[in-house]
């Protein structure tokens, strides 16, 4: 660095250093758009790889149908539901007889249905809040790799029993017991006795199904008597034969269930693969989104970074005459005040950088989200906060090298 640049770097800190407040609320926006991007996309790629690992959890070969159309080219993304997974609050839904329809398909090995059954859940004194009642059968946990903590589930020859599996904060909400075997609750004026509590599930944002904790499971045929086959069976998830291949199974699945609807293609068949592939642009369109804002807020930031240096040009003014008078060209006037705004910008990026990453911390620490720090995402919003100094800092400093010297001389 020659002797020049050293000299207006130091001018440019000095700069800094006199006006701490305004150089502070200059840098703002800056530091506000840094902030959002490198959090925004290190919370998108933490929610992605917390989504592989829970479908890797429930098995590389579960494979997951869902209502609707969710295109898996990548062109488009009708998923009709904010659960990124399988589909929760999905528009639509699946019949009993869907269920049986995949259940005898050659490929399947196992089927299980989740859906969703409205009503009040009672026991004792207690009543069941925040939490949710779903059908399925004996096999969702094979299905889920999950397994139970206390008890059993039901067997295939009670899918029309009262029977019941607990999320363990379930049994604790309902009957203050880890443990409630053998105990009974009111639902839909039915009443049900508990036969196993399930090991607590691992949480996932952005899907509620993940949170299994707070349900309670009872037989999807029983489901189906007492709401009038008016459950909502939201997914069917399946797995193949053990020496089946994932693909021709899912295509099997497609081809039956799209001979029971009449040729309708009015459901999705997913591999891991491509429920991650859809989860994941589901992300990549909310993160686009936010980082748009954020860009905005850079992009405010650039014009205020702009207004105040026009302002540091008028006041002074005077220097720039005297530098001028003793020799200075418009060149090293041009790039002492490029220079000024470039180390505004980019203390403004530092900044947002290390609040981005104290933000990523708390997240991890405090919330269900797991942020991956991107350094690919530091490294670009460092570049754009120099970018913004030497986009924003140009007519500034255009300003003040045309200045004619005697007339900046003659200004106070």
């Amino acid at each position: 660095m020659s002797a020049m640049m050293r000299g207006n770097f130091r001018m440019a800190l000095a700069g800094v250093k006199s006006a701490k407040w305004r150089s502070l609320l200059t840098m703002l926006g800056i530091i506000i758009g840094i902030v959002s991007v490198v959090t925004v996309v290190g919370i998108g790629e933490g929610m992605k790889k917390q989504i592989a690992q829970q479908i890797d959890h429930f098995g590389k070969n579960l494979i997951t149908i869902r209502p609707g159309t969710i295109d898996t080219s990548g062109t488009k993304n009708v998923l009709g539901s904010s659960d990124v997974l399988f589909g929760l609050d999905a528009v639509g839904g699946f019949s009993v007889s869907d269920v049986e329809v995949v259940q005898k398909t050659d490929e399947v090995d196992v089927v299980a249905p989740l859906g969703v059954v409205p009503g009040a859940v009672q026991a004792d004194e207690n009543t069941l809040r925040g939490g949710v009642v779903l059908a399925t059968n004996s096999k969702m946990p094979t299905a889920l790799n999950q397994g139970l903590a206390y008890g059993e589930f039901w067997d295939d020859k009670n899918e029309e029993s009262h029977f019941a599996v607990l999320g363990h904060q379930a049994a604790v909400t309902l009957f203050e017991d880890q443990a409630p075997l053998g105990r009974t609750f009111t639902f839909r004026g039915q009443t049900f006795m508990v036969r196993g509590v399930l090991n607590e599930f691992k949480s996932l944002p952005l899907s509620p199904t993940a949170e299994f904790d707070n349900a309670l499971f009872i037989p999807y045929k029983t489901a189906a008597k007492i709401t009038g086959n008016n459950s909502h069976l939201y997914v069917l998830l399946a797995k193949p034969h053990e020496r089946t291949p994932l693909q021709a199974t899912a295509n099997a699945i497609s081809d039956s269930l799209r001979e029971a609807h009449g040729g309708q293609q009015d459901f999705t068949v997913l591999t891991p693969e491509q429920n991650l592939q859809s989860s994941s642009r589901l992300l990549d369109m909310l993160s686009t989104w936010i980082i748009a804002v954020a860009v905005i807020s850079l992009v405010i930031g650039g014009v205020g970074l702009m207004n105040i240096m026009l302002v540091n040009v008028t006041e002074r003014m005077h220097e720039i005459g005297v530098r001028k008078a003793i020799g200075a060209t418009s060149r090293q006037i041009l790039l002492q005040f490029m220079l000024e705004a470039m180390v505004l910008s980019l203390l403004g990026g530092i900044i947002g950088i290390l609040l981005s990453l104290a933000t990523q911390g708390i997240l991890h620490t405090y919330t269900e989200l797991k942020p991956v720090i991107s350094w690919e995402a530091v490294a670009i919003a460092t570049a754009v906060a120099i970018i913004v100094g030497v986009v924003f800092g140009t007519l500034p400093a255009l300003k003040a090298a045309r200045k004619d010297p005697i007339e900046a001389l003659r200004h106070e």
